[in-house]
């Protein structure tokens, strides 16, 4: 599979190459600079590294908003250099305030501007030839899905789409499977038991994708003998877990949630992740002081009513707080008293409601909630009591995700549309439980890198 585990979160193979060797190429580039143009021997160490701590972080905040970091079999090469040409102009500014800044000097560029300049721009350019060159790649993993049902169908195109240079070599149909949804072509029948034909297949992995697991349906001891004969086996929960970054409500047991591994909060992941929200919030509030303002001058000049409103929400272990946002309906938006679902072309929506819930700015006073101790900066998005007790009766597992603080962003929000019924909810708590199983904090400055792609596009889920 081209799945990689870092610290509980899995990340494609690809996209941790493509990250570590930017990161490399931009620390050699700085590096390089400093020793063409030398200065004070005792600065060179922390003057290189401050640099190029700056660029390391600026490029992969801009390459990862501008996606190119995404796979890019459905984008064509005037797409990604469309978004490259975006990414350069970006960290060229960047790289001319780094120098500029350390320099002190902002009137003309110096040669160690000019050199670090033409480096993050062959970086990439890079970026652009790697995704679309016709590089020769690892060897295909070869795949036998257990299984000949729905389930198995939805392992192998999920497969697909999320690992092309995966092949899968056939369906092996269970012992008590009826009513097959997979083509005869594509079953493999007639060649002896379980592990018999995966090794005369020369199979890598196994994923068993059986609806049915009772009455000998399972041959354990097959798939043992499989697992130490060096063939992967993969529960279906386990493999949804890992290809999608979700957990499959459909497909998970509670035994899979209560005996496997994750779901750990702890003292110590607590006080980590309280300083790194009230750090990143405190950045984030002097940053957008300035927008804050200009949208409290928006919102009154366009219609009466607070420019703020606070709301009640359902929080960590289900207790209730009053989340802050601007307003971006108008104060008659719930007149007779009854929630509704926010919709994505909701009619109680402001103008200036409609520009700043797409960039999620009304979402900026939450970072006060931060401060309160009622946030995090990463989380599951908290929902209205009336909406979370319905979810609850509808909705198995729902109340896991009030097992931790809800966030300003999440996972569900990166990875999910806007969504406003009963069946986005559960889409987006099958992220959300991922998050809760899986949340370090090295998950949660990837949310916070791609919220920020999020954000400049105007996708994404609230």
């Amino acid at each position: 599979m081209s799945m990689i585990r870092v610290f509980n979160h899995y990340l494609r193979r690809q996209t941790l190459l493509q990250v570590l060797l930017d990161l490399g190429l931009i620390a050699l580039s700085v590096i390089g600079i400093h020793l063409l143009h030398p200065q004070d021997p005792t600065l060179l160490v922390p003057s290189a590294a401050a640099h190029g701590l700056l660029l390391s972080a600026c490029l992969l905040v801009v390459n990862t908003a501008s996606g190119l970091y995404q796979p890019t079999r459905r984008r064509s090469l005037n797409h990604s250099v469309a978004r490259a040409s975006l990414t350069l102009i970006l960290m060229l500014a960047a790289t001319y305030l780094i120098f500029g800044l350390a320099q002190g000097n902002f009137d003309a560029l110096s040669s160690a501007e000019w050199v670090a300049m033409l480096c993050v721009a062959g970086i990439v350019a890079h970026r652009v030839y790697a995704a679309h060159a016709d590089v020769p790649s690892r060897p295909p993993a070869r795949v036998l899905i257990f299984g000949s049902g729905e389930a198995a169908q939805m392992v192998g195109q999920t497969l697909r789409e999320c690992d092309p240079q995966a092949r899968v070599v056939g369906y092996f149909p269970g012992p008590n499977e009826t009513g097959s949804v997979i083509p005869e072509a594509e079953l493999l029948r007639g060649r002896g038991s379980l592990r018999e034909c995966a090794v005369e297949l020369g199979v890598d992995e196994i994923v068993v994708a059986l609806a049915e697991r009772r009455g000998g349906s399972m041959p354990l001891r097959e798939l043992l003998d499989c697992k130490v004969g060096g063939i992967r086996v993969t529960d279906l929960a386990g493999y949804f877990e890992k290809m999608l970054c979700q957990i499959r409500i459909d497909h998970v047991r509670a035994g899979w949630l209560i005996f496997g591994d994750g779901f750990q909060q702890g003292t110590y992941r607590s006080m980590v992740k309280r300083a790194f929200d009230v750090l990143c919030a405190g950045i984030l509030l002097i940053v957008s002081l300035p927008m804050m303002v200009l949208t409290a001058v928006a919102i009154k000049l366009e219609s009466r009513g607070p420019v703020f409103y606070r709301q009640e929400r359902v929080g960590l272990n289900g207790s209730t707080f009053r989340v802050l946002k601007f307003r971006s309906m108008r104060v008659d938006a719930e007149t007779d008293g009854k929630p509704r679902w926010a919709a994505a072309q909701d009619s109680r929506v402001t103008r200036v409601g409609a520009i700043i819930r797409r960039f999620r700015i009304d979402e900026i006073p939450q970072l006060l909630n931060v401060f309160e101790g009622d946030m995090s900066m990463v989380g599951p998005r908290p929902e209205r009591p009336f909406f979370v007790e319905q979810l609850t009766e509808q909705i198995p597992y729902y109340a896991l995700r009030h097992s931790v603080k809800p966030g300003v962003t999440g996972w569900a929000q990166v990875r999910y549309q806007y969504g406003s019924t009963v069946a986005d909810s559960l889409e987006k708590l099958q992220y959300d439980l991922y998050y809760v199983k899986n949340h370090t904090l090295f998950l949660d400055m990837v949310i916070l890198f791609e919220t920020v792609g999020v954000v400049l596009s105007g996708k994404g889920a609230r």
